[in-house]
């Protein structure tokens, strides 16, 4: 019996720590790209939604934001471009440059 509550209690402490590892490793920007961009842009990237079509909103896998630099890309989310709003008195500088990480990193 005691071997199998070692094993037990070893199975339940690698579930914690790999849960803890997990949440660790999302620094919330996940969450900040599904409440602020995701709706238009979608959860890809390419604004294949509702929103995204009716407003036009390009897809980050697009040639030409492909090829905008991440300061062009903050300066979009930050100040606003087209339709797209400003995002200056709803985030932080330090989350509009994750959110620009994040994005570059949606394939």
């Amino acid at each position: 019996m005691k071997l199998f509550q070692k094993r037990a209690v070893a199975v339940i402490a690698s579930l914690v720590f790999g849960f803890a590892m997990a949440s660790h490793a999302d620094d919330g920007t996940d969450t900040l790209y599904k409440t602020k961009c995701q709706a238009c842009h979608g959860a890809d990237g390419t604004g294949n939604t509702p929103a995204g079509k009716k407003l036009g909103a390009k897809s980050f896998h697009a040639p030409e934001v492909a090829k905008m630099s991440d300061d062009e890309l903050f300066d979009i989310t930050k100040k606003g471009k087209d339709k797209m709003p400003a995002y200056d008195k709803k985030l932080t500088d330090a989350q509009i440059k994750d959110l620009v990480k994040y994005i570059r990193s949606l394939k």
